[in-house]
């Protein structure tokens, strides 16, 4: 099986990341797309309180596609959500064709090297990297391939949906419709999220 991962806080997940998962199965980047939900991400300030709603939300989110599937991986091993730590045990988990396929928004990918054993990490997986700017420059990122990351990008155009704007129109009292699936944006509302 040729397995891609989907890290991240998804706080809340939205549409550009259900985009992104869609499209990297559309184009035979892998068979199957695991949402590993952070549990304390390391390099992001995360409410405590809402962790488990992050988990929740990313598995309704993952009812869209049979070949979607939530891993709360993270949430067993507690502590910090280092990936190398998580791609370790996951190789342990399942049956994998090749290398695991790491899906990374251009973002973060340009600060890879400050992860935790980011040098073990590149030798586990390929990356594939989705644009997260609109002045992308494919250049600025030459330096990481001599540093021995193998990557692609996907030619998906960006999508400017971010978690921080839809915590900011929830709790703006401003419609989120058409940024997060629908049973998210029920969730969101029922539980009475981001209103603080």
């Amino acid at each position: 099986m040729k397995l891609c991962l989907f890290q991240g806080t998804f706080n809340p997940i939205h549409n550009a990341h259900i985009q992104v998962a869609q499209f990297a199965l559309k184009n035979k980047v892998c068979d199957k797309i695991i949402f590993i939900p952070a549990y304390k991400p390391p390099h992001k300030d995360c409410d405590d309180r809402i962790c488990y709603n992050r988990l929740e939300m990313t598995k309704l989110a993952a009812e869209l596609n049979p070949a979607f599937e939530v891993s709360d991986i993270e949430f067993i091993l507690k502590g910090k959500s280092y990936t190398y730590i998580t791609i370790c045990e996951l190789y342990k988990k399942y049956n994998i064709d090749g290398k695991i396929k790491f899906l990374i928004g251009t973002d973060a990918f340009e600060k890879i090297e400050s992860w935790y054993e980011s040098d073990k990490l590149k030798e586990l997986v390929d990356f594939v990297v989705f644009i997260r700017e609109n002045n992308f420059d494919e250049k600025n990122f030459d330096y990481l391939k001599s540093k021995g990351y193998n990557f692609t990008f996907m030619p998906l155009k960006f999508l400017d949906i971010s978690s921080t704007k839809i915590r900011e129109k929830v709790k703006n009292k401003e419609s989120i419709k058409g940024l997060v699936p629908a049973k998210v944006e029920e969730y969101i509302y029922k539980n009475e999220l981001y209103k603080s």
